[in-house]
């Protein structure tokens, strides 16, 4: 403890201190204790992990982007407005006046164009995103193109500007400083080494200092277009051990734990700190293998949906990790379905196979991550299931091999969790509505494909509707309506949302945490100077669920 308090200490000095003598961190640096040891890359064209996400949202904009105040609504980021031609598969965007790179460069619009082919030509994990614009490393050229202070954009397929606008607001459409970048090139390499230890972005943060698996400093950017962050610096110091972030966020040596266990979370009453739960965008599931005849039946479906013990779950061991959700598309966005029409009802779900002609037992494998929560959820879906006479045998086995099997199509039952790529209903639709080649060559990175689903033609047909629709409002009631029929008629039995819960002292005030590590936002946050409490700090704000979610007109102004 006392050598991380002086590494803390130590951490600080590059950063101006005004520190009280009786505070524990410094009043103008937010101190985190946090996992970072799954980053493998720092370049937005590389990045491809959770905590590389956090980073690239905080040192980087975007033409568009979920920001701060609302992570729910797709708002101007270096791109002051835009205006879409749907018919010519055009979006032409006005760059804001005055934003400025931390090198001190003006953002340009050839900056902009270099980004997106940077991307595109080192054809690194996440380029695929782009790529679905039907971007490629002889067109990208051609596909973007600066005129002045305007970007113009081309993209080729069949989907609307709405879509089209969420692939640019994602990871890999972070804009980088191209001078910078290039005066750090490598062998052809376009900086990607110098990248993945620097950064060359006009974010709120300036990424100071990064050391793999040690630690990660931001320094506040005081020219940041929509105002300086409320601290001056944030310090992310790696603690793998969850036990020891409770203990560095009770001595008050950080401001915020973020990887604490539902045990410890449980155990926080009385302390001086609080818990804020936030959703998240992974949606968790029971699937059936359509190549199992007996799972085929749709009364075997239906009846499924009633014999998850949703609220018994969430109300136990899953209390504060997830909440009852039944749709694909997570809640918190827009075109999100949050109705929850099915409950725990045995009864009825024997009376449903009944009715069909269905003969118990049946015996199906379920193959299960082995670790908490997955085997604990397991275990409640082989007790529940067994009132309706459908016995699993479960098969515990790490993530790689229970992907695997997933992947072969050689599983009968699974249970798992899907999160979306890129903040676009589409890239939930296509994974849970979408299968128009069920053939066992054809493989294909989505739910319905691995549990060899051969999706109704009218819903494939829904799917590619959906996509296409230009007017945003008609294109999320689209989707409303696909995720009821999935729900209703699917061989995927969605049954939660996942929570994440942090705990942070009393006096930090304004951490945003949205669906995905993408949306996590540390410009907002404020360390009030108060006395620390003795009172209990326990409590779940759920962010996201105000009506009236919406997304920015196709033609945005800031």
């Amino acid at each position: 403890m006392k050598l991380l308090r002086t590494a803390l200490l130590a951490a600080t000095l590059a950063l101006p201190i005004a520190q009280p003598a009786s505070a524990a961190t410094p009043d103008n640096i937010l101190v985190v204790a946090q996992n970072i040891d799954d980053i493998v890359a720092i370049d937005p064209a590389q990045a491809y992990e959770f905590s590389s996400g956090e980073l690239v949202t905080n040192v980087y904009d975007r033409l568009v982007q979920y920001d701060a105040e609302d992570p729910t609504v797709l708002a101007p980021g270096l791109a002051a407005e835009w205006q879409a031609d749907a018919d010519a598969k055009t979006i032409t965007f006005t760059l804001r006046d005055g934003a400025k790179f931390h090198s001190g460069n003006p953002v340009r619009a050839e900056d902009v164009v270099f980004s997106f082919a940077r991307v595109i030509k080192l054809n690194l994990t996440p380029a695929f995103i782009l790529a679905q614009l039907g971007w490629t490393a002889e067109n990208v050229e051609d596909m973007v193109a600066a005129d002045g202070n305007k970007v113009i954009v081309k993209y080729e397929g069949d989907f609307s500007p709405a879509f089209a606008l969420n692939v640019l607001a994602a990871r890999p459409a972070s804009i980088v400083d191209e001078k910078t970048v290039m005066e750090h090139e490598e062998d052809g390499d376009m900086g990607n080494k110098w990248l993945n230890a620097n950064s060359a972005g006009s974010g709120p943060f300036e990424l100071q200092t990064y050391r793999p698996s040690e630690l990660v400093r931001y320094k506040s950017n005081a020219d940041y277009f929509k105002g300086a962050p409320k601290v001056e610096g944030v310090i992310i110091r790696h603690v793998a051990e969850a036990a020891t972030q409770q203990l560095l966020l009770q001595s008050g040596d950080v401001d915020m734990a973020r990887n604490l266990t539902p045990d410890q979370i449980a155990g926080m009453e009385g302390d001086t700190v609080k818990v804020e739960t936030y959703p998240q965008a992974a949606v968790h599931f029971l699937s059936f293998n359509q190549k199992k005849d007996v799972l085929q039946p749709e009364a075997v479906w239906d009846a499924a949906r009633y014999l998850v013990n949703y609220k018994g779950m969430t109300d136990s061991f899953l209390k504060g990790q997830m909440e009852i959700h039944q749709a694909f598309w997570p809640k918190g966005f827009p075109g999100s379905y949050d109705e929850t029409p099915y409950t725990y009802a045995p009864e009825k779900a024997k009376q449903i196979l009944a009715d069909a002609g269905i003969e118990t037992p049946i015996t199906v494998t379920l193959d299960v991550i082995n670790s908490t929560p997955f085997t604990d959820m397991a275990q409640s879906l082989q007790a529940s299931f067994a009132e309706a006479g459908i016995n699993f045998d479960i098969i515990p086995g790490t993530g790689s091999q229970v992907i695997t099997k997933y992947r072969e199509r050689s599983h009968e039952a699974m249970l798992l969790y899907w999160g979306p790529d890129f903040m676009d209903p589409h890239s939930n639709a296509k994974a849970f509505a979408y299968n128009s080649d069920n053939s066992d060559d054809n493989y294909q990175a989505t739910t319905t494909w691995r549990n060899a689903w051969a999706v109704p033609a009218e819903m494939n047909d829904m799917t590619k509707a959906a996509l296409a629709e230009s007017d945003p409002e008609k294109r999320n009631e689209m989707y409303v309506e696909l995720q009821k029929e999935v729900q209703a008629k699917s061989p995927i039995v969605i049954m939660f949302q996942a929570a994440y819960q942090v705990a942070m002292d009393q006096k930090v005030e304004g951490y945003v945490n949205g669906a995905t590590s993408d949306f996590v936002y540390y410009r907002l946050v404020t360390k009030n100077r108060r006395e620390r409490s003795s009172r209990p700090g326990l409590r779940g704000g759920f962010l996201f669920l105000a009506a009236g979610h919406r997304l920015t007109n196709l033609s945005g102004v800031s």
